[in-house]
């Protein structure tokens, strides 16, 4: 087992008395931004989750996987026992940054062990919580930590982070400030949902007329086998019986035989249980359903942060997988567009994903990032690992 993270002891918590309101970067001035790691259940208070909420209101890159109401559940449910830690910058008491973090004995398939960001199966997004203007205070901090934390860990990973936007930029060029080695080992471009179109006019320049014209007889068909009804929510009533809904959905098609479904495992189903019902409870989730006399056919949960939308997960019943009810939800889904408060939804899919590749016309480009630290020969170790990772040279990687 992964040795655990170090948990700092004289910790002036940023939800303690006396901590100082949120603060401009300007008004930072050369105040030294400090990263303090904690046990995650000292987050778990009334009082440290108003801070962290704050906080994600503030971040100019939304995570909804990293804020208190999914990402508490995911470490309650999928990491009780393990080595994880709530890591959090501050500049003089005011919380500018938070996000989990963990040892990691093993990269890939070989035991190179490092220090990275905490992901779990249903996590799709790894950028850190940052309040607006901090980022380069975030990684400022977070590289010094690491280099005098090390201890058996031979560089920084970064998995599952957005490469355009303020985060990815100012993660190089504080690696570039510092002299410090910094390779993107990964990328890959993911479905995106962004447009100023309508939902009937992004679809006709999306989809050829011809396949426009085979999801209408799709869903002619359908409806003859009795009462087709699509039902979208936003609010908290009757959650829970949507969700066991999903669970049995999902459960009953090919995740499910693979063992892949949510309900497969206890803490799985148990971080989807909490996680959107206290999204629904926030706010923060849509239902939506494609329902055949009053049964679900096909469901979607889509959850809100800040400026975004994430396509969190969906799911269809295969005994009508000749109608694609899964595709025709999605074009329901399309409404999105007419939400002026968010005008991007992440798929949060694989890339190349053969369904919503073809909706879908944007893209987001996803990376996974490798980081030197410690001393010299750490660091010297580091660079041969990143040659040899690098020189196989897969498609998309690339120097930064």
């Amino acid at each position: 087992m992964a040795p655990a993270l170090e948990t700092d002891t004289d910790v002036k918590h940023p939800w303690s008395a006396g901590a100082t309101p949120a603060l401009s970067p300007t008004a930072a001035g050369t105040v030294a931004p400090v990263l303090d790691v904690v046990d995650w259940q000292e987050w778990s208070t009334p009082e440290a989750r108003a801070k962290w909420d704050d906080l994600a209101a503030r971040s100019a890159t939304p995570n909804p996987f990293f804020e208190s109401w999914l990402l508490l559940p995911a470490l309650a449910a999928l990491a009780p026992s393990r080595p994880v830690r709530i890591a959090t910058v501050r500049i003089g008491g005011s919380l500018v940054a938070l996000f989990p973090l963990a040892r990691a004995a093993r990269h890939g398939r070989h035991p190179l062990p490092h220090l990275a960001t905490w992901l779990h199966a249903n996590c799709f997004l790894g950028a850190p919580l940052v309040a607006a203007g901090f980022e380069q205070a975030l990684w400022q901090a977070l590289f010094g930590w690491a280099d005098s934390h090390a201890g058996t860990a031979l560089f920084l990973h970064l998995a599952a982070m957005p490469l355009d936007g303020p985060l990815a930029d100012a993660l190089v060029e504080t690696a570039l400030q510092e002299g410090r080695r910094l390779a993107l080992v990964h990328r890959e471009e993911r479905a995106l949902l962004q447009s100023n179109l309508s939902p009937e006019s992004y679809l006709a320049a999306a989809v050829p007329g011809k396949k426009r014209k085979e999801y209408r007889r799709q869903r002619a068909r359908l409806g003859e086998l009795g009462d087709l009804q699509v039902v979208r929510s936003r609010d908290g009533d009757h959650v829970e019986a949507w969700i066991e809904a999903f669970l049995a959905l999902e459960a009953q098609g090919w995740k499910g035989r693979a063992g892949s479904a949510l309900a497969c495992a206890p803490g799985t189903a148990a971080f989807f249980r909490q996680g959107m019902a206290e999204a629904a409870r926030r706010g923060r989730l849509e239902r939506l359903s494609l329902e055949l006399d009053g049964q679900p056919i096909a469901m979607l949960a889509t959850l809100f942060a800040g400026s975004g939308t994430f396509s969190f997960k969906t799911a269809f019943d295969e005994r009508f997988a000749r109608f694609s009810p899964g595709v025709l939800l999605q074009l329901e889904n399309l409404d999105l567009l007419q939400d002026p408060a968010r005008p991007w939804c992440d798929s949060c899919a694989a890339a190349d994903h053969p369904m919503i590749d073809s909706l879908w016309t944007e893209r987001r480009a996803i990376g996974r990032f490798s980081i030197a630290i410690g001393g010299r020969v750490r660091r010297a170790a580091c660079d041969a690992l990143l040659a040899l990772e690098l020189g196989r040279n897969p498609v998309g990687i690339k120097n930064r």
